[in-house]
């Protein structure tokens, strides 16, 4: 197989710190004594004579493990604002305390990667053996270096996802002290959620041009709101790909809705924003203050779906069917 030139380089970095005495992954992880294994979403079961520590992270792993007691070296994908505070999609990382990768779409640093020695690098996958933010151009090199991981989100419940994060985490030696308080927080949120089952919630992202209308079984969190009794608008057609379905903003009042929940994620318009947009003004749901946050990317943890849900259930609360 031809190698880039970009490809050599860093292969060549590769060789040069192993030449230099640094361990590979699997002679260094043997050093933490129990052999490891964990089986990934994508089906691969991923071996080393020891529990691996130097973990890399796609900023969503990265947050639910964090809350299960493991800490990254490193993380990749939105992690730090404009102004060099911590995204919201980080979670409870401490940025300060981790090396960072890259912070946008289709950049990951690979050099600094090598040189982070990793054992593992765990991420999220929206499609099936596709590691969000890890780039394809990179992808062949970056998965030389460690063994990686993929957790699937699509098609499953938040509940099967954070028990797959709990089972990664457990595998990886975590101290798991505060979890069960979190679970129990979590399942009382879930049993609230039952009694606003009338309302009529839809789930949406705003952009420039457009609105996207969510399409709930591809998300984990809205599958779990819609088992608890939710009652989300699934749009009439889904774009090729899925996800959501495009409307133009002239077009913002396709569905009836006594709840509008937006998402809160740094690339979607803010309520300040569509509120300049006349057709969203007027749906029924702003004009009565209906308006409120979606948490699209909370931790799949249960200290992060916890609060979520603790929050989302102290707005329903002030939200009523209309007429």
């Amino acid at each position: 197989m031809s190698l880039t030139r970009r490809g050599f380089l860093v292969a060549t970095a590769v060789l040069t710190l192993a030449a230099c005495g640094t361990q590979p992954a699997l002679e260094k992880t043997a050093a933490t004594g129990t052999a490891w294994s964990f089986t990934d979403d994508r089906g691969k079961k991923l071996e080393l004579p020891g529990r691996p520590s130097r973990i890399v992270a796609q900023v969503g792993a990265a947050a639910a493990l964090w809350d299960f007691g493991v800490r990254p070296v490193a993380v990749f994908g939105p992690h730090k604002l404009k102004d060099g505070g911590r995204d919201p999609q980080v979670g409870n990382v401490d940025i300060t305390k981790v090396e960072g990768l890259g912070n946008v779409f289709d950049e990951f640093n690979v050099e600094k990667y090598i040189a982070l020695r990793p054992d593992l690098l765990v991420s999220n996958m929206w499609e099936q053996g596709r590691l969000w933010y890890v780039p394809e151009k990179s992808k062949a090199t970056i998965e030389q270096v460690a063994p990686t991981a993929g957790i699937m989100l699509p098609g499953r419940s938040a509940e099967q996802v954070i028990g797959k994060y709990e089972e990664l985490a457990t595998s990886l030696g975590a101290d798991l002290a505060g979890v069960a308080e979190a679970r129990t927080r979590f399942q009382a949120a879930l049993k609230e959620l039952k009694k606003f089952g009338k309302l009529k919630i839809l789930m949406m992202s705003g952009g420039a041009d457009n609105m996207w209308v969510v399409n709930p079984p591809d998300y984990p969190d809205i599958v779990t709101l819609m088992t608890a009794g939710l009652d989300v608008v699934k749009p009439t057609t889904v774009d090729k790909g899925g996800f959501f379905q495009t409307l133009s903003w002239e077009n913002a009042d396709t569905y009836d809705a006594d709840v509008i929940l937006y998402d809160t994620r740094t690339q979607s318009l803010t309520p300040q924003e569509m509120l300049r947009k006349p057709t969203f003004a007027k749906l029924p749901a702003v004009k009565a203050g209906q308006l409120y946050p979606w948490r699209a990317e909370a931790p799949f943890s249960y200290q992060g779906y916890a609060s979520m849900l603790e929050e989302l259930v102290a707005n329903l609360e002030k939200a009523s069917k209309l007429p």
